[in-house]
């Protein structure tokens, strides 16, 4: 990719224009089959567990449908209103279990710094090697435990069914704390000014605040009624399971978009957003039904490019934009494990790399002190 390429050399403005009827087409497309299936595995059970697997896996996949077309809601790409991208991604945030509007915020920054390391680093929180090097070597083996594949399912469980619930709690608790020590502690600043200064842990804005406490009182009053309905058993089994393998999918294929061999990992001074776009993000080339359960995600180089251009749009505009995506990394399914080696980012060279081979790296060096 050539340093002189510019965002206006790309052919994006057609594909930026949102259709309702596409984009309430796909809402009911995937949220009719996934209630649909909750009802129909509600049925099979008492007869036979045998027919719920099957069931268990298109239930994941529309799971993983619903959070991506949470995700175009939170870059108002979805529909044409952005009051209805709201509504609409509210609801989805409340199939997922995710307060849409604090998640699409916080993906918003990715958007703004992807490829920029020293600013971000994936929800992973992975560290570059000289921060790796300074471990001890049981918080090496930690680290590296803690970011394997097998993890992405207690992670993935713990992303859906917990974080947002422990984030309310958390900042309302640090919210009560606050307040007591305005009302109990003495100053000359008048209350009002001080409980204005309030800086609160778990979020950011008041809107953060509301989307949270709403999403919240929507997914606990969910579980405890369908628990009553369809039996606690029953319901926090097939929740459980859904909820793990969904998340497990959704943080891996956001991971394999960006961290691969070559991906575009650069420092803050010299960055460029079109190389964190072309470079930074990959073409993960899916088979047909897998890309469609994920809403064309797989897009993602034209999907940084221009985050407002509709899922429903985004492989045309990938096919007439292919002459300049000669740098962009093609992956496919066969390739997504191998992905899960890239984590650790070498700052000197700007790339990703693996643990082992930072260790090659870094065994000479070692073995040149021990004998000195």
């Amino acid at each position: 990719m050539e340093e002189t390429l510019k965002k206006s050399d790309f052919l994006l403005a057609p594909y930026m224009k949102r259709s309702n009827a596409k984009a309430t087409f796909q809402m009911f497309n995937t949220l009719g089959p996934y209630f649909g299936l909750w009802a129909l595995a509600y049925q099979l059970a008492p007869i036979s567990l045998w027919f719920l697997p099957p069931i268990l896996i298109l239930m994941v996949l529309f799971s993983a449908r619903c959070f991506s077309l949470m995700h175009d809601c939170g870059h108002y790409s979805l529909f044409e209103s952005k009051r209805v991208n709201r509504i609409v991604g509210f609801i989805f945030g409340v199939v997922n279990s995710i307060p849409q509007y604090p998640w699409s915020r916080g993906h918003a920054y990715h958007h703004k710094t992807n490829g920029d390391w020293e600013k971000y680093r994936g929800p992973s929180a992975l560290m570059s090697t000289a921060e790796f090097a300074k471990l001890t070597p049981l918080a090496q083996k930690r680290y590296a435990l803690l970011r394997h594949p097998l993890m992405l399912f207690p992670g993935g469980f713990f992303y859906l069914a917990i974080k947002s619930r422990l984030a309310l709690i958390l900042g309302l608790i640090h919210l009560a704390e606050y307040a007591f020590r305005c009302l109990w502690v003495e100053s000359s600043t008048p209350l009002s000014e001080r409980l204005r200064a309030y800086s609160p842990k778990h979020w950011y804005t008041t809107g953060e605040l509301w989307d949270l406490l709403f999403n919240n009182i929507c997914v606990v009053g969910g579980w405890i009624l369908l628990s009553r309905w369809l039996g606690a058993s029953f319901f926090m089994g097939t929740y459980s399971i859904v909820a793990t393998c969904s998340a497990a999918i959704i943080i891996y294929v956001f991971f394999v978009l960006h961290n691969f061999e070559g991906s575009y990992a650069h420092k803050t001074e010299g960055w460029s957003y079109i190389k964190g776009a072309i470079e930074g993000s990959s073409y993960l080339k899916l088979p047909r039904i897998l890309q469609w359960f994920a809403a064309d995600i797989g897009y993602h180089n034209i999907h940084h490019l221009s985050e407002r251009i509709p899922n429903y749009n985004l492989a045309d505009c990938h096919h007439a934009n292919r002459d300049l995506m000669s740098k962009v990394k093609v992956l496919y399914l066969k390739d997504m494990l191998g992905c899960a080696q890239f984590i650790l980012w070498d700052a000197d060279t700007e790339r990703l790399i693996s643990i082992e081979a930072f260790r090659q790296q870094t065994a000479p060096a070692s073995k040149l002190a021990f004998k000195s």
